[in-house]
């Protein structure tokens, strides 16, 4: 299925020109055009998933595989020092285009690149209630 407003649908279907460095029957990776470092990269679903709970089961099992794969080469072809493989859902999480999507951004020591989060602090109370309200 295909949503023919989706910019990432017509990507990944090559309507849209890209800087495509995998492709097969079910994906398309493309450079993304506002990387946050060297090789950054987005693996686009052809088929249209608004986000990551649309997405079936095979197809999430398949581009953590796939994630896994071309990781390896940007960090083998690139040289870089890291990678992240990071997932947004929502517009406050920070999704921006609402199509499944996966970011690998590889990492260089020097990169000046701040993916990270203010670690709160928790107390073991409040830390048990929320494990209780989430398994109930």
């Amino acid at each position: 299925m295909r949503d023919d407003n989706c910019i990432f649908c017509k990507i990944a279907n090559g309507e849209i020109p890209s800087k495509t460095i995998y492709e097969d029957e079910k994906f398309r990776v493309i450079l993304d055009l506002g990387p946050a470092a060297k090789g950054h990269s987005l693996i686009l679903p052809k088929s249209h998933y608004k986000n990551l709970f649309e997405l079936p089961d095979e197809t999430a099992s398949e581009v953590l595989v796939l994630a896994k794969k071309l990781g390896a080469q940007l960090k083998d072809k690139l040289n870089c020092d890291g990678l992240n493989v990071l997932q947004n859902n929502g517009e406050v999480a920070g999704q921006t285009v609402f199509h499944f999507h996966m970011h690998l951004i590889p990492r260089y020591t020097d990169d000046n690149q701040k993916i990270s989060w203010i670690p709160g602090e928790p107390s073991q109370e409040e830390l048990e209630a929320v494990k209780q309200q989430i398994i109930g």
